[in-house]
C-alpha cells in the first residue's frame, strides 16, 4: 500500500486489518504489480508468518537480500532498523521478539525516490535512476531480492570477504576477513576449509557485538583459475565454520578461484601472463532486475563469449549474483563499475564509502573479477554526453581540465575504501575521465568518433597525436535501431514521436541527423538497416585501430555495449529480445583471434591517385605462427593485382607485414582489397570496399 504517516502509526503491528490491500509479488519491483504500475512509493509492505522460537543459545535474524533502495523495517510493531542500498543483504536479530509469540508480522517501508536533480543525486543506484540507454520513466523500487528468517548459534558470520592476493606454481596466499556477531563477551573456535581439507584453525576471543577478524593461509600447489581464452576454470570451495564451546555456532562457503591479477600501463596480466582485452559493456538483462531469471543472465554471459569477448565491464551497477556465478565459470573477465553515473551530491559521500566496502564484501571471491571503478564520467555538472555533440576530441578533453567535487573528492574517498578493502586487484578512480592536471595522467577512454566526434575514420590519427588516450578505450561505437522497434510504433513513419522517443528511448537527434538522417529514406526498414550498417562500419573499422595498436599503446576495450536492458535507440549489438543488429557479425569478425587488417580506404577515390596502404596481422594466440601465407588480392571492374608475403607472427603479437601500393585505375566502380593468412588448418580473411568515381571537375 502506498505509505504516509497514518499507515506508518497504524499499520506496522499484527492487529491491523490489511485484507483490502493490494498483493505485491516478492522478490520483484513495485511497478511491476498492476496495482502500482505508476507509483514513485513509498510502498508499505505487510507479510504474517509463522515462527518457531529459537531454542536456548540460538538467535535469529531477518535478512533483506536487496532493496530498492532505502527502507523501514518493523516486526510486531517494533522498530527494527533503516537499511540503505540496493545491491546487498541487510540483516536485524529478532531474538527477543520471535521469543514473544510464533505469530509474527514483518513489515517494511521501501523508498525510491525519483532523482529529478540529476546533478546532485543522492541515490546510489547508478544507471537504473539515471541513464541514457533506459526508460528514465521507470522506477526500480521494491523488495528485488528475497527476504528469509536464519536461525544460528551464539555467533554469526555476518559478512565473509574471501581474496587471492598472489600465486605461482608452487602457492597461493589466500586473505579473509571475517564481521563475527556475537551475542556475549565469548572465545569462539573459527575453521577454514579448502573444498573440505581443514586449513586454519583459531581461537578468536570476541566482543559482543560486531568483531572484524583477519586471517591468511596457504594453498600449495595450486590449480589455477584463468579466463576462457588462456586455460581452464578451475574453483575452489572455502567454508569458514564457527564453533562455541564445541558447539557449531555457524558457517559460510564462498566459492573462488585462484589466479593474480595485475594492471601496468593499462595492460592487464592474468598469474603473470599479459593479455589484450577484448571486451563490451553489459548493460542489466532486464531493467527489472530482480525479474531476469538465472538461464536469461547466463545467456549474456554466453552470448559475450561466443562473440569472441574476453571481458563484460558491468557498466554503472552491481548485478545479479547469478552473473558472477556465471562468469566464474565461464572464464569471462569483469570490469566492476561501482554503481555511482554522473553526478552526485555532496551529502552522499559517506554512504558512498560505506557501500563500496559492502560490494568488496559481497563480490571480491570472484575470480573474474578483474578492477573495480569507482565512478562512470563524473561528467562537469553542466554537460552531458550529448552536449559534446560538434566539439573536436581536443576541446572536449579541455573542458574536463578543471577540478570538480565529484571527479576530485568523492572519488578518491570511493577509490580508497576500495583499495582498503581489496589489494588484490587494481582500482581507478573514475571511467571516461581524460589527462588532466596535475598529473596528467587521466584514466581509461571513452571515445565517440564517428558519433559524437569528427568521422569514423579519424580514430587513427587521434591515436597518434594522443597516445595516452587510447591505453584503454572502455567506450566507444554509435546507436542504431534495433530489430524489435515496435516501441517506436514505425507504422507512423515519419511522424513518429521523435520527443518521446528521445525522452525516454535513448534516441539522440543530434547525431543521428549527421550521421544517418532519417529524411533520405523512404521507409522505417530502410533507415533500419542504414544505422545498422552504420554502426557495424564503425565498431569494425575502430575494433581493427585498436588491435593494430595492441601493447603500443592500447591494453584492450571495450565497447559501447552488449545488449539492451528494455526497448532503446541504444549502442547495443543485442537488442532487448537478444536479436542481433548488423554490427553483432561485424564484431564477431574484428574478434577473432587471429585477423589481417589493412589501412582504411576513403569512401570514394579517383582514377590516378595513388595510396599506401600497411597490412597488418594481429595474434591473439599465445604460441608463434611459423611460416604463415599472407595474400592481398586488388581487383576492380576489368582488372586485378596480388601481392604474396611469408614469414612468422610471433606469439600475442601484432605485426606490419607489407604494403599493398597502388595507382587507381581509370575506370568507374567497386574496388575491392581481399587479404588472407593461412597457417596450417588455419585462415582469416578480411575485405575493404571503396568506390571508383569520375575525378572531379
Amino acid at each position: 500500500m502506498q505509505a504516509d504517516d497514518e499507515f506508518r502509526r497504524s499499520a506496522v503491528g499484527l492487529d491491523f486489518d490489511d485484507s483490502s490491500w493490494a498483493k505485491a509479488t516478492v522478490p520483484g519491483h513495485w511497478r511491476s504489480d498492476p496495482a502500482f504500475a505508476d507509483s514513485d512509493g513509498p510502498l508499505l509492505y505487510r507479510h504474517h508468518f509463522h515462527l518457531d522460537p529459537p531454542t536456548e543459545g540460538q538467535r535469529q535474524f531477518v535478512t533483506l537480500d536487496g532493496v530498492f533502495y532505502q527502507a523501514d523495517v518493523w516486526l510486531d510493531g517494533a522498530y527494527l532498523g533503516d537499511p540503505e542500498g540496493y545491491f546487498f543483504p541487510h540483516s536485524f536479530e529478532i531474538t527477543g521478539l520471535s521469543r514473544l509469540a510464533t505469530d509474527h508480522l514483518l513489515a517494511v517501508e521501501v523508498a525510491c525516490a525519483p532523482q529529478r536533480h540529476h546533478t546532485a543525486k543522492r541515490n546510489i543506484t547508478g544507471i537504473f535512476q539515471h541513464w541514457d540507454c533506459a526508460d528514465t520513466a521507470w522506477n526500480p523500487g521494491g523488495l528485488w531480492r528475497p527476504v528469509h528468517v536464519d536461525t544460528t548459534g551464539p555467533v554469526r558470520i555476518d559478512r565473509l570477504r574471501v581474496l587471492c592476493r598472489d600465486v605461482d606454481d608452487a602457492s597461493a596466499h589466500v586473505r579473509v576477513h571475517a564481521r563475527l556477531d556475537c551475542d556475549r563477551p565469548r572465545t569462539a573456535l573459527v575453521r577454514t576449509l579448502v573444498d573440505g581439507v581443514l586449513m586454519a584453525a583459531n581461537e578468536q576471543s570476541l566482543a559482543r557485538g560486531l568483531n572484524e577478524v583477519d586471517w591468511n593461509f596457504d594453498i600449495d600447489e595450486p590449480q589455477l583459475w584463468w579466463p576462457w581464452t588462456m586455460g581452464d576454470q578451475h574453483l575452489t570451495n572455502v567454508t569458514v565454520e564457527v564453533e562455541v564451546d564445541g558447539v557449531p555456532s555457524d558457517q559460510r562457503e564462498v566459492r573462488t578461484g585462484l589466479r593474480e591479477v595485475a594492471l601496468q600501463n593499462w595492460m592487464f596480466s592474468i598469474n603473470g601472463e599479459r593479455l589484450f582485452l577484448k571486451g563490451a559493456n553489459l548493460a542489466p538483462t532486464l531493467q527489472a532486475l530482480g525479474e531476469a531469471s538465472g538461464t536469461a543472465i547466463r545467456r549474456d554471459v554466453e552470448l559475450a563469449r561466443e562473440t569472441g569477448l574476453d571481458l563484460l565491464r558491468i557498466i554503472g551497477h552491481i548485478a545479479r549474483p547469478e552473473l558472477y556465478d556465471a562468469a566464474d565459470e565461464l572464464g569471462m573477465l569483469i570490469w566492476q563499475d561501482f554503481p555511482l553515473q554522473w553526478n552526485y551530491a555532496r551529502s552522499i559521500r559517506k554512504e558512498a564509502v560505506r557501500q563500496a566496502r559492502e560490494a568488496v564484501d559481497l563480490l571480491g571471491h570472484h575470480p573474474s573479477i578483474v578492477v573495480w571503478c569507482a565512478h562512470n564520467e563524473p561528467l562537469p555538472v553542466d554537460r552531458d554526453r550529448a552536449a559534446v555533440m560538434g566539439e573536436s576530441a581536443a576541446k572536449h578533453v579541455l573542458n574536463q581540465q578543471l577540478p570538480t567535487w565529484n571527479k576530485t573528492v568523492l572519488d578518491r574517498w570511493v577509490k580508497r575504501a576500495l583499495e582498503t578493502s581489496d589489494e588484490t586487484r587494481p582500482v581507478i578512480a573514475h571511467s571516461g575521465v581524460p589527462p588532466h592536471l596535475p598529473l596528467l595522467d587521466g584514466t581509461d577512454s571513452h571515445l565517440s568518433f564517428g558519433w559524437y566526434h569528427g568521422d569514423e575514420a579519424d580514430l587513427g590519427g587521434f591515436a597518434a597525436t594522443m597516445p595516452r588516450m587510447v591505453r584503454f578505450v572502455s567506450e566507444f561505437g554509435t546507436r542504431s535501431i534495433p530489430a524489435n522497434a515496435e516501441f517506436m510504433h514505425p507504422e507512423r513513419w515519419p511522424q513518429l514521436d521523435w520527443v518521446e522517443l528521445a525522452e525516454r528511448f535513448g534516441f539522440e537527434p543530434g547525431p543521428f541527423e549527421a550521421h544517418v538522417s532519417p529524411s533520405p529514406h523512404a521507409t522505417f526498414d530502410e533507415w533500419r538497416t542504414a544505422t545498422q550498417r552504420y554502426q557495424a562500419t564503425v565498431l569494425r573499422h575502430q575494433i581493427e585501430t585498436l588491435r593494430r595498436l595492441k601493447y603500443r599503446p592500447t591494453g584492450g576495450f571495450a565497447l559501447m555495449m552488449l545488449n539492451d536492458a528494455g526497448p532503446a535507440v541504444s549502442w547495443s549489438l543485442l537488442d532487448h529480445e537478444r536479436q542481433p543488429k548488423l554490427a553483432h557479425q561485424a564484431v564477431v569478425d574484428a574478434c577473432r583471434p587471429v585477423i589481417v587488417i589493412a589501412d582504411q580506404m576513403p569512401e570514394t577515390v579517383h582514377p590516378g591517385e595513388a595510396f599506401g596502404l600497411d597490412v597488418h596481422v594481429v595474434s591473439d594466440i599465445r604460441r608463434p605462427l611459423e611460416r604463415a601465407d599472407c595474400t592481398a588480392s586488388l581487383r576492380w571492374p576489368g582488372g586485378s593485382h596480388s601481392w604474396l608475403w611469408q614469414g612468422d607472427v610471433p606469439a600475442d603479437s601484432c605485426v606490419r607485414i607489407g604494403i599493398v601500393r597502388f595507382v587507381v585505375p581509370d575506370v568507374t566502380g567497386e574496388l575491392w582489397l581481399d587479404l588472407t593468412i593461412e597457417h596450417g588448418d588455419e585462415v582469416a580473411t578480411n575485405r575493404y570496399t571503396t568506390t571508383i568515381a569520375p575525378k572531379p571537375t
